[in-house]
């Protein structure tokens, strides 16, 4: 790690946040990190008036905090406030809420030190507290290194808009799933990342059953750019069939195909994630480029003009998440491509020790910059214990532990309590495993998981389900899949879908045609890296539930867009309303119809375009306004039609 970085400019105190997670009129629930442990405080204000209103004092969060030290110059802080606890009524429903973070024994307010975090002619941050669902943002797939715009950005920009009249703040921002990429990181993001990690000396750590002893060796290693997926566990897998069409070679655990900048450490994920969501850990990084061939040099110069231009946007990114509640739940790039697809994928990946530590590594970090706001309650008996000991000791025992216990746990779904309701699903760690026929995709929810959500759906006139990968995806790329997966090899082509799987499909089919279980779902999905939305009727069926399928994708991705075309094209030919194709499909019982984009090109249905999603719903729970927030600041609304099926 020598000459990597230099101290050019002190640490500022709060490295990234504060991240607003929650906030319900008697919780408040924040994430910050900071680069040395201050005392801290909570101011809040009605700021409809300019005048304080919530709290004649300030509250202290003493006792609604946890630091976790992960780092010499580096602590996460939780804070979860009881508002009834701290003498406080209930926040007021439907107007602007201020609040200042007052850090330091004088309590300064952080926003004077980070003006970045208000609006335009305001001088705190401020959120709006809703349990009507009236609006929502949502995206997936946030990447650092391609070339578009920054969808967060974009929304950042579309609430500065908004922000005269609290009526039109959304109740939340959903981000559905691979906020990083831990598994195709850009050789400047790597660099800035190795950077930050001497900066703040986050905690080194062994690498048990890796070529390499440690941390410090993989930093100095040779292959560290560019060439990770060397250093990446390999598994020979030789089946008869995929010899006689694919070959036999030898295929690495890791299936990403841009895995040769893989993070592997605890630190680097951490360090990745203070990256991408603030500005201030920028600040004063210094970095050499590392000894690279040619080509590898070029490719390095291509890309540090784009993470340039992604670190340019994080002010924007940093204030639109301090401004509104953000919830997040994982999908696979947030920890590894194709993250827990098949059951063999899993046996190979979770048999070896270096595999699993790489996997573990990802799914810790998750957890303290990700998860834990979702539902901080879940994690106390379970998983806390285990962060402590670790926390505490950094020995290599605690380590495999809390990762143990993390692989263990069950408890990542969590519901939004709005009216309606929002249920957010965990399709990676709860998978229906095909037992006979391991190397096919499981399903993306157990048998166990679907019953427990149809529980949570019982009675409800209306539900939001939140699903990263679309329940209702586009035909004709799914049976690609399909195709793929016959021929055994669907690790090639992401066979991320409901439909793959025989028992999840039939059975979360069947909880939509339920008598007692909502009239209005509106699914929100991400995943694909295009966007689009559905409506969908059930046909021959003595139940009229309305289903909505809403897919944004992603904030900062893209499909190749020839391929896309040509996509969106044959499907329209092949699944035409009266197509027999349809009829061979598991959802031959349900009438699908694409809203059209507008604009569009004649004929289009998908939306190829970094952004944010948005939807405005009515008193009964239905979407009423769909959009996707393009991130070269355009807008596309879906506009319904009756006369095609897709």
């Amino acid at each position: 790690m020598q000459n990597i970085a230099s101290e050019a400019e002190p640490l500022d105190t709060v490295l990234a946040g504060p991240i607003l997670r929650q906030a319900r009129p008697r919780r408040l629930v924040l994430w910050l990190a900071t680069s040395r442990q201050e005392r801290l405080a909570l101011a809040l204000y009605r700021e409809d008036d300019g005048r304080r209103q919530v709290a004649d004092d300030t509250i202290p969060l003493d006792g609604y905090r946890r630091d976790l030290r992960i780092g010499e110059r580096a602590w996460l802080v939780f804070i979860d406030i009881d508002l009834t606890a701290a003498g406080i009524d209930a926040l007021p429903e439907g107007y602007a809420i201020g609040y200042d973070l007052l850090i330091g024994d004088d309590l300064q307010p952080l926003a004077q030190e980070e003006p970045g975090l208000c609006y335009a002619g305001e001088t705190r941050p401020r959120f709006v507290i809703k349990t009507r669902l009236d609006s929502l943002l949502h995206g997936s797939c946030r990447r650092p290194h391609h070339p578009s715009g920054d969808g967060m950005a974009r929304a950042d920009r579309w609430l500065a808009e908004r922000r005269s009249d609290s009526a039109d703040w959304p109740v939340a921002m959903l981000l559905t799933g691979d906020q990083i990429y831990a598994d195709d990181v850009a050789g400047p993001m790597l660099r800035a990342i190795h950077a930050l990690i001497a900066r703040l000396g986050l905690w080194p750590e062994t690498l048990e059953g890796a070529v390499l002893d440690d941390s410090d060796a993989l930093y100095a290693c040779s292959a560290c750019y560019y060439r990770r997926d060397e250093l990446l566990p390999q598994e020979k897998v030789n089946r008869d069939l995929r010899d006689r069409f694919f070959g036999g070679t030898r295929k690495p655990v890791f299936t990403s195909a841009s895995s040769g900048n893989h993070l592997i450490t605890l630190a680097e994920v951490l360090a990745m994630y203070l990256l991408c969501w603030s500005d201030a850990v920028w600040r004063g990084l210094e970095y050499t480029r590392p000894e690279l061939d040619e080509e590898e040099s070029q490719r390095y110069d291509e890309e540090a003009a784009v993470i340039e231009n992604f670190a340019a946007e994080l002010p924007a990114v940093r204030r639109v998440m301090a401004n509104s509640v953000t919830a997040m739940i994982f999908d696979d790039h947030d920890v590894t491509d194709d993250w827990n697809l098949t059951g063999e994928w899993m046996d190979t990946a979770y048999g070896h020790p270096f595999s699993r530590r790489i996997i573990g590594n990802a799914l810790v970090a998750y957890l303290l910059c990700q998860g834990w706001g979702n539902r901080p309650e879940v994690f106390e008996e379970t998983v806390w214990p285990c962060v402590e000991r670790y926390a505490s000791t950094r020995d290599n025992a605690a380590h495999k532990a809390l990762i143990d216990c993390l692989l263990d746990f069950r408890g990542w779904d969590f519901i939004l309590d709005t009216e309606p309701g929002v249920l957010v699903l965990d399709t990676r760690t709860r998978r229906w495993r095909r037992q006979r026929r391991p190397s096919k995709p499981s399903g993306l929810m157990d048998w166990e998981a679907l019953s427990e959500m149809q529980t949570h759906l019982m009675d409800r006139k209306s539900v939001v389900m939140v699903s990263a990968a679309p329940i209702f995806g586009v035909k004709l790329i799914e049976n690609i899949q399909r195709i793929f997966t016959w021929f055994g090899k669907p690790l090639m082509v992401d066979a991320e879908n409901w439909m793959a799987h025989p028992g999840a499909a039939h059975t979360l089919l069947n909880i939509f045609r339920h008598g007692n279980t909502p009239k209005n779902f509106t699914i929100l999905s991400g995943d694909v890296h295009y966007s689009f939305a559905y409506d969908v009727t059930l046909r021959f069926a003595a139940t009229r539930q309305k289903i909505w399928q809403i897919t944004s994708s992603g904030v900062k991705n893209e499909f190749p867009r020839k391929l896309l075309d040509w996509f969106d094209r044959l499907n329209r030919w092949l699944y035409a309303p009266y197509s027999p194709l349809n009829w061979f499909t598991k959802r031959r019982r349900m009438r699908v119809n694409p809203r059209r984009p507008t604009p569009a090109d004649h004929g289009e249905r998908l939306v190829n375009g970094a952004g944010m999603g948005y939807v405005r719903f009515n008193n009964e729970g239905q979407p009423c306004e769909i959009r996707e927030l393009c991130a070269n600041d355009t807008d596309v609304l879906f506009e319904k039609s009756d006369d095609e099926e897709v």
